[in-house]
This record gives C-alpha cells, sequence and structure tokens, in this order.
C-alpha cells in the first residue's frame, strides 16, 4: 500500500509579546492511503494545530509534508487551491464551525460553486447536494433548515458533508465527536469507517480520547507539548507502553463497573511551558520516574520495537500498564 502523506521534522511556532510558542516541534510521521493515524494527547498539546498545519490552513515554521509524491509545504496560490479538491478537514465544534446565516444545502453547496465541480451546473450541484445528505444520513426535508434548528449530530453530519463536497483523499478529523452525547459518538464514528471504505478515504483522527482512537485507528501518535513521545500500532499501545505519559493516559480510561479496582496514575509536578523551551525531556517535571538525565538531555524518537517508536531516557526499564479489564472492553460497540 502506497504512502498518502509524509511529514518529515514539521515546526509550527508563534511569536508571543513573552516568547516563542513551540506548538509542533519537530514532529515526523507517514500515513499510508485508507489507513487512519489517531493523534493523541491532553488539551494544549499541539494536536490541532499538528492538524491544520499539514492541511495548510497553517503556514509551517519549518520541516516539510509530501503529499502523494509532491511537496506541498510551500504551494503557491493556484496550487494550494487544487490541493483543496484533495485535503478537507472536520472541524471541533459543530456549530462554530458552520455558518449561522447559511441553510445545510448552502453550507454543502458552497465548496462544489467556488471550485465550479459539474461545470458549474446548478441543477447537477443540488442533486449531488441531497445525495451526500442521504449518504451522511441526513433527511432531505432538512435542505433548507438553518444549523441552530438543528441538533449536534446533526451539525456534525452537514460538517462531514461538507468535507465530502470536493470527493477528497485525505480528512484531517479534528476531534469530531467529542462535543457530542457517547451514543451519537457511535453513530458518526461508524458513518466515518463506513465512509472510508467506501471510498477509500485516509484520516488524521484528533482526539483525547484513548477508547475513540482506538476504535477508528491504524496507527496512534501520542503527543506531548508539541512532540510525539509514543508512536505504535493502535493495538499495540494497549499491551505495551513505554512512556510513562501513555501509561498516565491509559490509567485515565473510565470503565463504569462497580468493583473494579484501577491502579490510577496520577500526575504530580508543574507543566513545562511550550514558550523557548529548554532542550531537556518536556515531561521530566511530572514524570513519576525522572532520572538526572532527563533534566539534561532532550530524547528523541526512537524504534523500540517493529513499528514501535518511543522517545524516553528510560524506555528500557518501562513497564506496561496493565489494565484492570479484558482490552477488547475499551473498545465502542459498533451498533
Amino acid at each position: 500500500m502506497s504512502t498518502l502523506l509524509e511529514v518529515r521534522d514539521l515546526k509550527k511556532y508563534f511569536k508571543t509579546p513573552s516568547g516563542t510558542v513551540h506548538a509542533v516541534d519537530g514532529v515526523n510521521f507517514s500515513i499510508e492511503e485508507g489507513k487512519t493515524l489517531g493523534v493523541v494527547g491532553e488539551s494544549g498539546c499541539g494536536k490541532s494545530t499538528l492538524g491544520r498545519t499539514v492541511i495548510r490552513l497553517l503556514q509551517p515554521t519549518a520541516g516539510t509534508i509530501i503529499y502523494d509524491g509532491r511537496d506541498i509545504s510551500s504551494p503557491s496560490k493556484e496550487e494550494l487551491k487544487v490541493l483543496r479538491r484533495e485535503m478537507q478537514m472536520i472541524f471541533q465544534d459543530p456549530f462554530s464551525s458552520l455558518n449561522p446565516r447559511m441553510t445545510v444545502k448552502d453550507t454543502i453547496l458552497e465548496p462544489m460553486e467556488i471550485h465550479r465541480l459539474y461545470d458549474g451546473d446548478r441543477t447537477k450541484q443540488s442533486e449531488a447536494v441531497l445525495n451526500l445528505m442521504d449518504t451522511v444520513g441526513l433527511a432531505r426535508r432538512l435542505a433548507n433548515s438553518y444549523p441552530h434548528e438543528l441538533d449536534g449530530g446533526r451539525r456534525q453530519r452537514i460538517g462531514i458533508a461538507r468535507a465530502l463536497a470536493l470527493d477528497p483523499r485525505f480528512i484531517v478529523c479534528d476531534e469530531p465527536v467529542s462535543a457530542l452525547d457517547v451514543s451519537i459518538q457511535a453513530q458518526i464514528l461508524n458513518l466515518m469507517q463506513d465512509l472510508q471504505e467506501e471510498k477509500n478515504l485516509t484520516y488524521i483522527f484528533i482526539t483525547h480520547d484513548l477508547s475513540v482512537v482506538k476504535h477508528i485507528s491504524d496507527i496512534i501518535c501520542v503527543m506531548y507539548l508539541g512532540q510525539i513521545v509514543e508512536m505504535c500500532p493502535s493495538k499495540t499501545l494497549f499491551k505495551q507502553q513505554y512512556h510513562p505519559y501513555s501509561q498516565a493516559l491509559l490509567s485515565a480510561i473510565p470503565y463504569p463497573k462497580v468493583g473494579v479496582k484501577r491502579k490510577r496514575i496520577l500526575l504530580r509536578g508543574e507543566i513545562s511551558s511550550p514558550i523557548d523551551p529548554k532542550p531537556i525531556c518536556r515531561f521530566a517535571t511530572r514524570c513519576p520516574h525522572a532520572k538526572p538525565i532527563c533534566f539534561k538531555e532532550e530524547p528523541t524518537l526512537v524504534r523500540v520495537e517493529d513499528q514501535h517508536y518511543a522517545a524516553c531516557h528510560l524506555q528500557k526499564e518501562s513497564q506496561p500498564y496493565e489494565l484492570p479489564f479484558p482490552e477488547d472492553t475499551v473498545e465502542i460497540e459498533n451498533k
């Protein structure tokens, strides 16, 4: 299977009066066509900035983005418009990402008009909009409704339909289910997986929920303060973790069963500042296993096992976090 997207040493910095924020700092990964890369981490770790930079909503500070064999790090306006046909984004908030003055039909129709799909034929475009509504499970009677008249699940389906309007190959999903009820989350996730199988879509799926990311991802990247600290196949992360931050995330997965005792890993200490960070381990101030070397040298992401990478000085001493229940129960029910 061919590699659709490759990111090399990607950096995105923001200048502030207090200094330079290293939102994304030296990230490397690749995604095969038709697969899903899950990106997980706590709020402020740089997940959304990474997604927006990859899709070229933000200009990268440094690094290279290779999409389908071509460098898209600094495309011209004409190249970027063509690129928009193939790369789209589903935003986190299904309400604020929609124009409240536009109906469902107009929202989905807008990208078709901008890119003059169907040679600008309005009749064909309108029919395509209705077909897309059918695809994502929106009743056609809602075509003239406004976002405030719909619930969160339907609004998110509008966002998905808008992202599919140009028939893209690659979609960045920025926490697309975090604002939804659990039952609606399962519906949206199943819809996205069905669309991926049907259209051979490639996803970057950004979330802070490990249960969700395990359900939908092939590869998982764990981010902390702008860097990837661990990367491996989805199921592998739930069996073996080489970074203490990954272990802490796993210990926070809720399990609603009375009588099950869990060993929680509580992180203490101050969070390192992302403003002009020192060349040390950024997790060291919160790590329960930190050694002197962690405060002197910054670890690099290296291969520990086949397809398993970690950025930790103590990876060889790491003991996996053992889930107090069968790991398959973490998955969301399909139906």
